[in-house]
């Protein structure tokens, strides 16, 4: 539950930039009309049902990549996490593909649908695929430590937030991710190390705090712990991160009956 809120970030603002990254290179490839890619891909986001049937008709007419991908993002903003991550995978493996690095991205988009469905295994292998094609993007082996994070594969996700903060020492949320993969395998001091960094680079880095009030509490500094989850709900009351704040503050109080 503790690590809910990050994981949570971490996936939305990943998705995100990785969802302009594709536009921006697809779109000047798209098929007969870089136009239409644009308004599918418009609807795909606003009304999903809606860009779900033009992008099955335009596929269905030779829309190719284009087609495939705005579908997969239309199903994506539908919930329909599993069949989005096959037709990102589709896109990603089409020889039509233009390049390296939008595979990549594709890859990245398959993995996002996959992890939001539960399924751990095909997210690993979508980003494990990925990162073959981008071995130095410090993003997408951030977003592949928090899978190996939900396997509890911890050792695992340390190493690869290692080689993410050799690529990226100004990284807040991957040294919050490290901070509790090291808490989870009992290295509370080396937790405490790297919460301290993040939090030097981003005093308010909400689920920094959030996970140095974890680390407090097995401390014993019970007080202190509060302190930081308080200032989550000050900062974030409406956020993943402010409720699992929220739920610790509660069973604080129980704990002290």
């Amino acid at each position: 539950m503790d690590d809910m809120a990050l994981r949570h970030r971490l996936t939305s603002a990943l998705a995100a930039a990785l969802l302009t990254a594709v536009l921006a290179t697809l779109a000047p490839a798209a098929a007969q009309d870089p136009a239409e890619y644009t308004a599918c891909m418009e609807r795909a986001r606003s009304k999903p049902a809606e860009g779900r049937a033009e992008a099955l008709a335009w596929r269905n007419r030779g829309g190719g990549v284009p087609a495939r991908h705005c579908l997969a993002v239309a199903l994506f903003q539908l919930g329909e996490n599993e069949e989005a991550a096959r037709q990102f995978e589709a896109a990603a493996e089409d020889r039509a593909t233009p390049s390296v690095d939008l595979r990549a991205e594709l890859y990245a988009q398959a993995a996002q649908a996959w992890f939001q469905a539960g399924r751990v295994p095909p997210a690993h292998r979508a980003l494990s695929l990925a990162i073959d094609l981008r071995p130095d993007d410090a993003e997408l082996l951030v977003e592949r430590a928090i899978v190996l994070g939900g396997a509890e594969k911890y050792w695992e996700a340390i190493d690869d937030l290692n080689r993410a903060l050799d690529l990226a020492r100004d990284n807040a949320d991957a040294f919050v991710l490290r901070a509790s993969a090291y808490r989870r395998v009992g290295s509370l001091d080396l937790a405490e190390e790297d919460i301290g960094r993040a939090l030097a680079l981003q005093a308010n880095n909400v689920e920094g705090l959030l996970e140095r009030g974890i680390i407090r509490r097995l401390r014993g500094d019970l007080a202190r712990a509060r302190a930081d989850w308080i200032r989550v709900l000050q900062l974030r009351p409406d956020s993943p991160a402010g409720d699992v704040a929220r739920a610790n503050l509660e069973a604080a109080d129980v704990d002290k009956r």
